[in-house]
């Protein structure tokens, strides 16, 4: 009986150990933009020591179309970009999605990916 349990008891332990934490940077709303552009940003915080911070690679997700992210000036786990709307639209759902590369022991580099959970940018007229 405790060779069955046994697993299921040190799960939290494990996952705790590799937890990843979102955190959007974005308003949930902004007035609308001539350009139909509107600004988003993101923090990354996880307690997976292997993971490989130099090949991080930070998109923001709307839709099937991916726009890249670029590091925030003088942070370590912060990213920025833009996403595009039609104009018109009130609002859009977006996520954030983070490849990098993880340390494997015994072996090269291996790669994953991390994704954040939906969120939701409304857009108001002035």
């Amino acid at each position: 009986m405790l060779k069955k349990a046994l697993p299921l008891l040190l799960a939290p332990l494990f996952l705790a150990g590799c937890s990843t934490t979102f955190t959007n940077m974005t308003p949930k709303q902004q007035t609308r933009d001539p350009n139909n552009l509107y600004p988003v940003g993101v923090a990354l915080a996880t307690r997976q020591q292997t993971l490989r911070w130099d090949s991080i690679q930070p998109y923001v997700v709307v839709g099937a179309e991916s726009f890249p992210l670029r590091p925030t000036p003088l942070m370590t786990n912060r990213w920025e970009g833009l996403i595009s709307m039609p104009a018109g639209t009130n609002f859009v759902q977006y996520r954030y999605k983070f490849d990098f590369k993880y340390n494997a022991f015994g072996s090269p580099p291996k790669a994953d990916s991390a994704f954040s959970p939906k969120y939701t940018l409304r857009v108001v007229d002035k």
